[in-house]
């Protein structure tokens, strides 16, 4: 169980805020936001209420000890696969709703010559494990190669594919932030 003053940190630092942009945002100082963290002192109603509000959550979810409870492991029955038998791919998304969060995890299969659908670019970062055999990626009119246990990483900037020129099914771990899959 957190105490309000850890519960507030949290969301600032969720927010990605300094004590001091909190305080500036809120109408109060750095060190009493630091006070109000450490447990040191305790914010009235309409205090709280205001910092809740700029930091854009309810006081009914802030008080509801379920929203603290996030899920951090997600078993076979969490995922979801669909298979491109014509192009030979077969992807599992690794967490549910995982488009709507920061990072998309998915297992990438490529059957020898099967290629993943073609990218356009955008500010998507892509990270790409390779777990058995080959994967070419195409970024733009460039290609790279990654055997097993190499690792690419790339801005989406161009458009981009990710392709088995090889004899072997190919399988990797593929995490890309934005709305990359």
């Amino acid at each position: 169980m957190y105490s309000i003053g850890q519960k507030i940190k949290n969301l600032r630092l969720q927010k990605g805020l300094t004590q001091e942009e909190l305080g500036e945002r809120t109408d109060l100082s750095k060190g009493y936001i630091s006070q109000l963290e450490r447990e040191i002192s305790s914010p009235s109603i309409e205090t709280l209420f205001h910092l809740l509000e700029v930091l854009g959550i309810s006081p009914k979810d802030f008080f509801d000890e379920d929203t603290l409870n996030q899920k951090v492991v997600y078993g076979e029955e969490d995922v979801t696969t669909y298979a491109d038998e014509e192009q030979g791919y077969h992807v599992t998304w690794l967490i549910p709703e995982s488009n709507e969060k920061e990072m998309e995890p998915v297992l990438l299969t490529l059957a020898p010559g099967g290629a993943f659908k073609t990218y356009e670019p955008s500010g998507a970062e892509t990270f790409v494990y390779v777990l058995a055999g080959n994967v070419t990626l195409t970024l733009g009119r460039q290609s790279f190669v990654a055997k097993q246990g190499e690792t690419l990483y790339y801005k989406a900037s161009e458009i981009h594919q990710l392709r088995n020129e090889s004899t072997q099914e190919t399988k990797v771990l593929v995490t890309a932030t934005d709305s990359y899959l």
